[in-house]
């Protein structure tokens, strides 16, 4: 047991690989025995991480990290969920194979077959015996206080113990503000342990994604290894008379760099490879963790395991590639310099498109430029890259804090608001050009109604207006006509009024003659 990896490392290079059994050692393939759980959070047999430590140091055969021993046995502390689930399934498979003992008798302590329950448990001085079922009884192994033999009754969230009556009067009073009862405590725990499920299944995406990127860029440095010595055996071909000592150092050049590139991307890509086993073996831990374990095994290892998870999550992964798969020989410089004498150029050289490097770097070691030695003129005549979204969230997984990751991690979020706000808006105009379309025809038939069923009265009442008026129109004719002819009378009967009320004098005299004549006659 003290080599190393009994499988070939290039089988951690596929994703499938990773959905391995999760109760199955990585080392000896067989189930766990004693499980040991190191730093880095990979799990192995005791027996297969015997003898490996040195000076209190024992690397993990998967990943290579150094985990620090403590104790006589040099061996990493044990895995306390993992064993636990390897217990209740051991308990499971022994209970579903004895067929004997179905129930338990807690008030005698032993198991009990069918028969016994029937003759032996029937008798009247068993009547007050507590008999179960023996799945139950392996259920309620964590409800009672060790301590204490109470049964659980409250939880401390500051503490992460449960508690029975005894412990809680126990407490000191400032404690006891952060007890809860239990069903409280199991439904907070079960949200928090689905948020650090959701966090390492982020960090299984990309994970995965890191990797697909990674292989794809083998093959890119493959393809651009072709590509580079195409350009360079055609531009050889034409020149070739003046150009080939520069073509055999170019040519030299090339390898170099495809194996120190391949030699870095492989080395980061069985480092992710080794991180995928981890991942599928907490995260199906989890899901069997959550359907197997009773409220009591939850608060009694789910906070041990969401810690864990948490410590998975921020642990230093190479999720970014630390160079780009570009082959960089800066080939059109040198071949600048080699025409320089036949074509009179002088000082004057041609500008490279794959970087500002000199002429007189292919002189000494080749270099493997990295990402951010890549030179200005190179961002600007590559085009942009379709791994955009994969590289920003491999760079934002990876968990080195600079001002640039800021920036991303902002630009995304303000680009998923963005794009969630814009989606809501096309659904609001979606659905009131819907309601504008439906009340448009709601009121089209409400119009087209009253017009259908108003329209006959409406127009009988206006043909009888129109009558109304013309005959008032003709009336005002007869008036008009009548009153210029009735006009030279009235100005006739003005005038003779106006003479009766003016008589002449010799009028006035005969008239006050005739009254004093009267008068006297009277008299």
């Amino acid at each position: 047991m003290s080599g190393g990896i009994f499988s070939p490392m290039d089988s951690f290079f596929n994703i499938d690989s990773a959905n391995c059994h999760p109760l199955v050692c990585h080392l000896c393939h067989e189930q766990y025995e004693h499980p040991c759980l190191l730093d880095c959070y990979h799990t192995f047999c005791a027996s297969c991480l015997r003898g490996r430590a040195v000076d209190s140091r024992l690397s993990c055969p998967l990943c290579g990290h150094q985990s620090i021993v403590k104790g006589s046995n040099g061996l990493p502390p044990e895995d306390r969920l993992l064993n636990s689930w390897w217990t209740t399934l051991q308990t499971m498979r022994k209970q579903s194979n004895d067929v004997d003992s179905m129930y338990y008798c807690n008030t005698c302590n032993q198991p009990l077959c069918g028969t016994c329950r029937e003759d032996t448990h029937k008798a009247k001085m068993f009547s007050r015996h507590e008999i179960v079922s023996l799945a139950k009884r392996t259920k309620e192994i964590h409800k009672k206080c060790s301590l204490h033999e109470e049964l659980y009754i409250m939880f401390s969230t500051e503490k992460k113990s449960m508690l029975c009556i005894n412990c809680f009067r126990d407490m000191q009073v400032e404690s006891r503000a952060h007890c809860i009862d239990i069903e409280t405590a199991y439904m907070q725990g079960c949200e928090k342990l689905d948020q650090a499920v959701m966090a390492v299944k982020e960090l299984q995406t990309s994970a995965r994604e890191a990797i697909i990127l990674l292989k794809a860029m083998i093959g890119e440095v493959r393809t651009n290894v072709d590509e580079e010595e195409s350009a360079i055996s055609t531009l050889f071909n034409n020149m070739q008379v003046n150009m080939l000592t520069c073509v055999c150092l170019i040519s030299s050049c090339i390898p170099s760099q495809h194996e120190e590139k391949e030699r870095a991307f492989k080395e980061q890509l069985s480092h992710l490879s080794a991180l995928l086993p981890t991942l599928q073996v907490h995260l199906v831990t989890c899901s069997a963790f959550l359907s197997s374990a009773n409220k009591f095994e939850f608060l009694d290892l789910g906070y041990q395991l969401m810690e864990r998870l948490k410590k998975i999550v921020k642990l230093p992964h190479r999720l970014k590639p630390s160079q780009s798969s570009k082959i960089n020989t800066d080939y059109r410089s040198e071949f600048a310099r080699c025409l320089e004498p036949l074509l009179i150029l002088n000082h004057r050289r041609s500008v490279s498109l794959t970087g500002n490097t000199s002429a007189s770097s292919l002189v000494g070691p080749c270099h493997s430029p990295s990402t951010s030695d890549m030179s200005l003129s190179a961002s600007v005549v590559r085009k942009p890259t379709s791994h955009r979204y994969i590289s920003t969230k491999v760079l934002l997984a990876e968990g080195t804090e600079t001002s640039f990751t800021e920036h991303c991690r902002n630009y995304e979020n303000t680009y998923r608001t963005l794009q969630t706000e814009i989606q809501k808006l096309k659904d609001q105009v979606q659905e009131i050009h819907r309601d504008l379309d439906q009340k448009s025809l709601q009121i089209d038939v409400q119009i087209a109604s009253e017009y259908s069923s108003g329209g006959d009265d409406e127009d009988y009442v206006r043909r009888a207006q129109l009558h109304d008026l013309l005959q008032l129109k003709q009336e005002n004719s007869y008036l008009t006509t009548i009153t210029k002819q009735i006009g030279p009378y009235i100005r006739s009967i003005a005038k003779v009024k106006e003479q009766c009320a003016n008589p002449p004098a010799v009028y006035k005299h005969s008239l006050v003659t005739d009254t004093y004549w009267n008068i006297l006659m009277s008299m």
